[in-house]
């Protein structure tokens, strides 16, 4: 079975699923021919847009996002970037936006010219990045209508992750470039001004052809339909490609993809790896002899990191993924990523990672990101690190110290705003970061603690195997957590997520007692969580005692192997102190610790150990 094949079954089953299940979504297919002038950074396009319609409501009206004209002077993402306060340095200059100072030629635009439904001409307006469009005919549960376009742009000087001639010299990188309909689901429209944050889209087959100048190789998201007409890497190994004229139409399609991004530039070099499930790696990187070594040496790299995802989240469903310098970082799309490259080895294998994680928790399960950028971003950090130390070959105590550390400083500035808040909501970037990766990555890395690191695992294994090819919201993946675990964790979420409720248990008090040594531990945080406390003897031996939360209604199983481990009653939320007596005379005792694991994001740590004489 060709996974072609396999995809279109599986969105046939999915959509059956759905329905029996209340849950639906909605369907794109996409057919484009693009014509792209590499003088001046203008393009001309049509688009046949066929729409189905599977909610239970009837749509009067729809929208499209028009990216591009973010990079104008005057519009939202412009004057967020002025009165925000620590804006991206990527889109400043000595302190001042970039988007403020482009000149006509230089700054970015699409528009549609023409639109029709049905073949009947409709009325709409341009609002900033969003194109409001009135129907002709309302358009009602479980039906087809298609959208005619004919539309215009012009590639903006790079500013944020799409654009022409990077700081790298890479001519365009293709990101958010086509008018690209909004998403409609349970909650609504989603048809949010671009200001350089999130994404959410439909899912749906797109066809491209694209006409570019012939000297220019191009890469991105999809199949490459006419790779014997084409050359510059997709020929058949062992052949050649003769081409005549200026120009080359490339043929893409991309099954079962909700967004769609191309690169190109005439100094691309092309490699190509075939890993052994059949899985293609396509790397296309700039002819610059300081950055060669680290892109060949980054190809095996690729390969583990694929075989490391397949193996810890599930099989990647595509034949192919590729890897294109470009944009102005690094950013995720279908298929493939936009990466910076001229950078140290280390941190190019770090960011390929990274975005190659998206694939799954991104491309595949296609959470909101603007609504629930925490699971795009967190549960992408929180891979991503332990895939680092293994393709790395490099053994951390702790790989996500450096998001707790990130999650602390942020409940310490006192600025902390809930997950749930919106991306483009944050007071300032760095919360967005902070929260969006670190606390996201925490979220994750504690629910281990919470559940035990093999039900975690095994979650994200299962969350993965029911939810591709789906927009699973927070509920999703704690419900999966519940029935692999056999515990409630809706605690967890609640106040995780939906608030900034902060974690903080201590030491209260030890003190000798008749017949051993009474501990007395106090919850300080409003969040609650089970407790596992380490009592470390003069003599070298250790034991664990486990503090059950109520209101989870389980227990993990032993998580320190070797250690005696007593299960001791639960403790109820609303009781802020719990004693507990151990038969062990005061005078043994070493040290008392509370979470020896150091994954409970416990906002304060000096108050979780006690010793003698302190």
């Amino acid at each position: 079975m060709t996974r072609l094949f396999f995809l279109i079954l599986l969105a046939t089953a999915t959509a059956y699923g759905q329905g029996n299940t209340a849950y639906w979504q909605q369907h794109v297919d996409y057919r484009m021919e693009v014509d792209m002038d590499v003088e001046t950074y203008r393009y001309t396009g049509t688009q046949k847009l066929v729409y189905t319609n599977n909610s239970p409501d009837t749509l009067n009206r729809v929208f499209y996002h028009l990216y591009f004209n973010a990079f104008q002077p005057g519009s939202e993402m412009d004057m967020r970037l002025q009165a925000i306060e620590d804006p991206d340095g990527r889109m400043t200059e000595d302190g001042k936006s970039r988007i403020a100072g482009l000149s006509p030629d230089e700054i970015g635009y699409l528009h549609a010219t023409s639109l029709t439904q049905d073949g009947t001409a409709l009325s709409y307006q341009e609002e900033g990045t969003v194109l409001v469009v009135e129907l002709a005919e309302p358009l009602l549960p479980g039906s087809k209508t298609t959208f005619d376009m004919e539309f215009e742009g012009q590639v903006p000087v790079q500013i944020r992750r799409s654009g022409r001639n990077n700081r790298e010299g890479v001519a365009l990188s293709m990101s958010q470039w086509y008018p690209k309909l909004a998403e409609y689901d349970f909650e609504g429209w989603h048809a949010d001004p671009y200001i350089a944050r999130e994404f959410h889209g439909v899912w749906g087959d797109f066809d491209l052809k694209l006409t570019i100048d012939k000297d220019y190789t191009v890469g991105g998201t999809g199949y490459l339909q006419n790779p014997q007409e084409i050359g510059h890497g997709y020929e058949k190994p062992g052949t050649s490609v003769r081409t005549r004229g200026k120009t080359l139409t490339w043929h893409f399609k991309a099954p079962n993809v909700h967004d769609f991004m191309w690169a190109a530039d005439p100094d691309y070099l092309h490699d190509t790896l075939r890993l052994d499930n059949g899985t293609v790696l396509h790397f296309l990187y700039k002819d610059n002899p300081e950055i060669l070594e680290n892109w060949k040496n980054l190809q095996p790299k690729a390969a583990a990191t694929m075989e490391f995802f397949n193996r810890n989240i599930g099989p990647y469903p595509y034949d192919q993924y590729s890897i294109i310098q470009g944009g102005d970082g690094g950013m995720e799309y279908a298929m493939s990523t936009l990466i910076t490259g001229e950078r140290s080895f280390g941190s190019l294998v770090g960011v390929t990672v990274h975005e190659m994680a998206h694939s799954w928790f991104q491309h595949v399960l296609a959470t909101n990101e603007s609504r629930h950028e925490w699971m795009d971003e967190g549960f992408t950090s929180f891979i991503s690190a332990l895939c680092m130390d293994a393709v790395m070959e490099r053994q951390r105590e702790n790989p996500f110290a450096g998001s707790y550390n990130g999650y602390r400083s942020l409940a310490a500035s006192g600025r902390e705003q809930p997950l749930t808040t919106h991306a483009d909501r944050y007071d300032f970037n760095g919360g967005y970061g902070i929260s969006a990766y670190s606390k996201g990555a925490v979220f994750l890395a504690q629910l281990g603690y919470v559940i035990g690191q093999d039900k975690l695992m095994e979650t994200i294994r299962r969350y993965y195997r029911e939810f591709q090819f789906r927009h699973p919201t927070p509920n999703d993946f704690i419900r999966v957590a519940e029935k692999v675990s056999g515990a409630d964790l809706e605690w967890y979420l609640n106040d995780f997520t939906r608030t900034a409720n902060t974690i903080d248990y201590g030491v209260k008090s030890v003190e000798a007692v008749e017949g051993g040594t009474r501990v007395s531990l106090e919850r300080i945080g409003l969040m609650p969580m089970p407790i596992d406390l380490l009592v470390a003897l003069n003599d070298g031996t250790r034991k664990t005692y486990y503090l059950p939360l109520r209101m989870m209604r389980a227990e993990k199983e032993n998580p320190y192997a070797g250690f005696e481990r007593e299960v001791k009653a639960d403790w109820p939320w609303a009781q802020p102190v719990y004693d507990l007596v151990l038969d062990i005379p005061i005078d043994e005792i070493q040290a008392i610790a509370i979470d020896p694991s150091g994954l409970m994001a416990d906002i304060d740590l000096e108050n979780n150990i006690w010793q003698p004489g302190q």
